[in-house]
């Protein structure tokens, strides 16, 4: 039996993130968002009708979709693999403050590329911000949830980690690319080995047989430990932009399933990451009833009741570690590293002064368990 530390903290990217996410007004950020997911929706469709063409035009313009601009990105960029008159889905426009913006392809198989949400990097006192709640925690496993991909980690851990900070550096580091166009992946670091990844990114909603089940993935990290090995559920679960409870909760049903046949392989099964939903929500009770335990319900913690933003109320509470029966009877401790956010009532690092640079907008959770 050894003690370990197992934490869940949604990084909210690690180098270049987009830049509606860094607005504070949530009108605009939610703006910027909607319009997003109605411009994928109306490039997606077969044929374009003349209605369709004007709105796809409209938003275009809006954003300034077309612009390729490192100092002021657009939010919204529509990327082209071979623009042009007869293979584009647009005209490249003409200068000026207003281009026109002309739509030319027919439909979605008249044209190669795709829609994006613009990004920008991050500021380096941000990355580094980011990396000291990360080494702060100082967590044997480390589930990440919004991380662009598997050579950010890479970067991550021996630039910021052990080059800015002096840390020592994760020797296993893992992600594989979700659902989300937005690239918010979910990832882990471990200083124990991961032996296998079970992905669950091709399953689809069993409400609506088109779509994918989830929205970036389920993966499944299985970790070698001395013995019994350990299962982590990774999850990020449906934002409640554009809220879908229905969706959810149905990745919620699918998540205890999966936590119900990783137990036949381990006793040992943590669901953990943003789940996007309060403690009385009916996804959250779906996964209690599986038999998962809250490590914010565990006796030895002590800290605030949220995890996201002000932390003060169960209404901020997003984030968690939930664990199989034979876990819970081990768990030491519990804890929440907040230091990194820049909120109300929140007693942060000299080094987050504002929003821009804090580490993200939540908190690392942890806990320390016997296996």
């Amino acid at each position: 039996m050894m003690s370990i530390r197992i934490a869940t903290f949604n990084m909210e990217n690690l180098f270049r993130r987009p830049t509606a996410f860094r607005l504070d007004d949530p009108v605009a950020r939610k703006d910027i968002l909607d319009d997003f997911a109605t411009l994928s929706a109306l490039l997606d469709r077969p044929e374009y009708s003349a209605d369709d063409k004007r709105k796809i035009a409209g938003l275009i313009e809006k954003h300034r979709a077309y612009a390729i601009d490192p100092e002021d990105p657009p939010p919204i960029y529509v990327n082209q693999s071979r623009p042009g008159k007869d293979s584009g889905l647009f005209k490249p426009p003409g200068r000026g403050r207003h281009p026109h913006i002309e739509i030319t392809a027919k439909g979605r198989s008249a044209w190669a590329g795709w829609v994006e949400l613009g990004q920008d990097d991050l500021d380096l006192d941000t990355v580094r911000n980011t990396g000291r709640v990360v080494s702060e925690v100082d967590a044997d496993v480390l589930l990440t949830v919004e991380v662009e991909d598997r050579l950010a980690l890479e970067r991550f851990n021996s630039q910021v980690l052990a080059g800015a900070l002096g840390r020592r550096p994760y020797p296993y580091a893992l992600l594989i690319d979700g659902n989300d166009s937005r690239g918010i992946d979910i990832g882990i670091f471990s200083r124990y080995p991961i032996t296998s990844l079970r992905t669950h990114i091709f399953e689809t909603n069993p409400n609506r047989p088109d779509e994918r089940l989830f929205s970036r993935d389920c993966p499944e990290f299985e970790i070698r430990l001395n013995g019994t090995p350990l299962v982590i559920l990774g999850n990020h679960l449906k934002s409640k932009s554009n809220d879908d409870p229905a969706l959810r909760l149905a990745q919620a049903r699918r998540v205890a399933e999966i936590y119900r046949a990783a137990l036949e392989r381990t006793p040992h099964v943590i669901v953990a990451g943003d789940l996007n939903d309060f403690p009385s929500s009916d996804s959250v009770a779906t996964l209690e009833g599986a038999g998962l335990r809250d490590a914010m319900s565990h006796r030895s913690y002590r800290g605030l009741p949220g995890t996201f933003k002000p932390c003060q109320s169960e209404r901020d509470k997003i984030d968690y570690l939930l664990m199989s029966p034979e876990v819970w009877q081990e768990v030491q401790h519990v804890g929440l590293e907040t230091r990194g956010i820049c909120a109300d009532g929140i007693k942060s690092f000299d080094t987050v002064t504002s929003p821009i640079d804090a580490a993200s907008d939540h908190a690392a959770l942890y806990m320390d368990v016997d296996l």
